[in-house]
């Protein structure tokens, strides 16, 4: 029976789980679409990747069309990422993709500012804060946000500087098609795009951890559970000269407070000293 009940709390605590990504993530795609519309779009500005690609496109023949030329563009890429990536992500992914073409359909086009830096500042923002909390859901706004996920994997390299790297070479083509006061406009929103990524998105910061405790083993055990390696150092206490066992291990900033409820669960009294890390050399599993 206790077996039985313990399933159904795992199933309901999943799906509560699911339930809550989603939404964030449709929350995202509100906050790109809202970017795009009520800052870029009406001073035809670029923010880069396949929503700069798609706004570009839109300019040149129809504004309206924008919404359509953004799934197109992303259909593929997102088939792409289903096999390169992963399903869950991917089917986030095009959970933000598809409400964010819904989103521009429906959401009408305001001129917030007339001013072209004020609107590439704070549609850099808004639309950042849209891809950013979907990628911490576990997705991403789809385009080079699905290219970037398979960079980062495979380097130690922030997504924001990644997306900035990309955006920043279709902007420059763009650049040459279309008017070189629209491309360093969409420069300027990309750039604070990237910055606010990096803020939100912060799966990519290492952390080292220090944790002295007496209860060894058990600790061993509990850390093992968790996606990163603990090395085990014999310690004395220079004051108290009492044997002590110090683990170490390298987690991100991202997973820490799972690391920290794992500590205090072992052992409340636990010493821990937190590091940022500035470089890794060796084997360190990576998450998207």
């Amino acid at each position: 029976m206790h077996m039985r009940h313990q399933a159904v709390a795992n199933t309901f605590e999943s799906l509560t789980k699911t339930a809550r990504e989603a939404a964030i993530v449709v929350l995202s795609a509100l906050l790109v679409a809202a970017g795009l519309k009520l800052f870029l779009i009406p001073h035809q500005l670029l923010s880069g990747g396949v929503a700069g690609t798609a706004s570009v496109i839109g300019y040149l023949t129809n504004p309206k069309y924008i919404s359509l030329i953004y799934f197109g563009i992303n259909l593929p890429i997102l088939l792409w990422g289903f096999v390169a990536v992963g399903k869950k992500y991917i089917c986030l992914s095009m959970l933000c993709v598809a409400s964010t073409t819904w989103f521009l359909t429906i959401i009408p086009q305001v001129q917030v500012t007339k001013d072209p830096i004020l609107a590439s500042i704070f549609g850099g923002v808004i639309i950042a804060g849209g891809v950013g909390f979907s990628l911490r859901a576990g997705g991403s706004s789809g385009g080079f946000d699905i290219l970037g996920s398979i960079i980062t994997r495979k380097r130690d390299v922030p997504m924001g500087t990644v997306l900035f790297i990309m955006d920043g070479v279709i902007i420059l083509t763009l650049g040459f098609m279309k008017s070189w006061d629209s491309a360093l406009y969409a420069m300027l929103c990309t750039f604070v795009k990237s910055k606010v990524v990096d803020i939100i998105h912060i799966r990519h910061v290492k952390l080292t951890c220090f944790i002295v405790t007496k209860r060894k083993d058990e600790m061993v055990t509990q850390l093992n559970r968790l996606p990163h390696g603990v090395t085990v150092v014999n310690a004395e206490g220079g004051y108290s000269h009492e044997g002590n066992t110090m683990l170490m291990t390298v987690t991100t900033r991202y997973e820490l407070a799972e690391l920290r409820k794992v500590v205090v669960a072992v052992d409340p009294t636990a010493f821990v000293n937190v590091l940022e890390t500035v470089e890794i050399l060796g084997r360190f599993k990576r998450l998207a």
